[in-house]
């Protein structure tokens, strides 16, 4: 993808535009999906646009891999950008044209302070317990009093008078004294820009009016400012957002949830519309609104809703809003979801060509009792298996000599079952039971265990009809001898 584009020669265009700019050194995290999707919710809200930007100038770090997981994570939850993605690296050239041009007109300088003079001054204040920054020894002297051929960065020459005041969409009013920001580096001594220079002006040029990210770039936004100012460009609004904490407060570590968003789709069985309703109500709101769908959070997402706290990640939530959105979601589209999930379980490379219009038949009974894909994966697993199966201690222990002979009689009673409907089943299972003087329960549970080989499934007639009749009863039959033989 081409990272040229055009500059404005009129400054930000007056055009909502937001950017998501994640740094390929790893997968999407979960905050960072937070992130572009605040964004991409207040472009479409103000009807604005919403771009993407791969900072990729640590090039020791970022990786194709890591660029390929981020674009497969945006498109999973359906936050693609309305332009092709800027990658950060290709507009270098352009980076240190401001550079220089800073430079040119005195709002920059040439530093040649040597790594053992800044090592020794970073030295000194930490022995007097200053503040670690650089002094600005080069900012005020003559390059012509550095060595011949001495490399040398370029600082940018910061505002020491005065404070600097940020009215921070989020944040609200925050100040910082001048005397507190040092002279960062612009250009490094081979020439590259640094980040900080580079975000800077890749958000003009992309015309970046509204820079929504972490707070924890707070900070970064007043030294940023210097460039802007130097350069006599339009400031963006800032919305710098709170970060996402575990349940106990704590820093968000794996420990609390703190994955790649492919870890929730792949491994964890989350539905994307769930993930992205999750994520709008951590550290957003409108009133009790629990449940709110993307045309819905289009309509109502405005910064404004969005709290200074940080808010706490808590996986039980998530499962229970995916638990919901299985309910509601196409049966079709989740038999295409689970198949690959359960023929993984098997051990198989693909399920039998009927499985989709099974599972699909199977889901009204499947999803009701599932959080997660892989709960129906689990719960659907028993469709597939092949006799005789492998019976689990609890079911097992269910399969006694009074059991075989009660399944017996319900696998007599369901043969002469002529329509396999649910209703025709339950009513056979149910006369079983009232011969036996048992409880319809005291019949299921064998039964459950016979067909399935676990003591947990869907309704125990939905089981049957799903299994159909020929396969229910060599179940029931292949159950009585594997109990039996092992039972001696």
């Amino acid at each position: 993808m081409s990272g040229n584009f055009a500059v404005s020669a009129t400054g930000l265009n007056k055009q909502v535009v937001t950017r998501f700019a994640p740094s390929p050194t790893g997968f999407l995290h979960i905050g960072g999906a937070r992130t572009a999707l605040f964004n991409w919710l207040f472009a479409r809200h103000h009807g604005g646009k919403f771009l993407l930007r791969i900072e990729d100038t640590d090039r020791a770090r970022s990786t194709e891999e890591a660029v390929a997981a981020i674009f497969d994570g945006l498109e999973w939850l359906g936050l693609t950008g309305d332009e092709p993605a800027i990658f950060q690296f290709e507009r270098s050239a352009r980076h240190a044209e401001v550079a220089n041009q800073l430079l040119a007109q005195g709002d920059a300088y040439r530093c040649y302070a040597t790594p053992e003079e800044l090592a020794e001054l970073r030295e000194q204040q930490r022995a007097a317990r200053q503040p670690m920054r650089y002094d600005g020894r080069w900012r005020d002297r003559d390059p012509a009093e550095a060595p011949a051929g001495a490399p040398y960065v370029i600082r940018l020459k910061a505002s020491r008078e005065g404070e600097t005041v940020i009215e921070d969409a989020v944040q609200g009013r925050v100040v910082v004294q001048n005397a507190e920001l040092d002279d960062m580096i612009l250009l490094r001594s081979d020439g590259t820009p640094t980040y900080m220079l580079a975000v800077v002006v890749d958000d003009h040029d992309m015309g970046v009016t509204h820079v929504i990210r972490g707070d924890d770039h707070l900070n970064n936004a007043f030294r940023q400012l210097g460039i802007i100012k130097g350069m006599g460009w339009e400031e963006p609004v800032y919305a710098h957002i709170p970060l996402i904490h575990g349940s106990d407060g704590a820093k968000l570590s794996k420990r609390h949830g703190a994955l790649g968003v492919d870890a929730y789709r792949d491994e964890m069985g989350m539905l994307p519309e769930a993930v992205l309703n999750y994520l709008l109500r951590l550290g957003w709101g409108h009133g009790d609104e629990e449940i709110i769908s993307r045309e819905r959070a289009i309509e109502l997402f405005d910064i404004s809703g969005v709290g200074r706290s940080p808010s706490r990640f808590d996986i039980k939530k998530l499962e229970n809003l995916n638990a919901h959105y299985l309910r509601e979601a196409d049966d079709t589209r989740l038999a295409a979801l689970t198949a690959p999930r359960i023929a993984a379980r098997l051990g198989l490379a693909q399920l039998p060509a009927n499985a989709a219009e099974l599972l699909a038949r199977a889901m009204p009974s499947l999803k009701p009792r599932a959080k997660t894909l892989n709960e129906i994966a689990e719960g659907a697993e028993f469709l597939f298996k092949n006799c005789p199966l492998d019976f689990d201690d609890k079911a097992l222990a269910l399969l006694d000599e009074s059991a075989r002979e009660l399944l017996g009689k319900t696998a007599d009673a369901l043969g002469s079952v002529q329509t396999w409907t649910v209703e025709a089943i339950e009513e056979a299972t149910r006369r079983v039971a009232e011969e036996a003087g048992l409880g319809l329960g005291k019949v299921a549970q064998p039964l459950r265990a016979a067909l399935t080989g676990r003591t947990v499934s869907p309704g125990i007639f939905d089981v049957l009809f799903l299994l159909g009749k020929v396969e229910s009863l060599k179940r029931l039959n292949d159950a009585g001898h594997a109990s039996a033989s092992r039972g001696n």
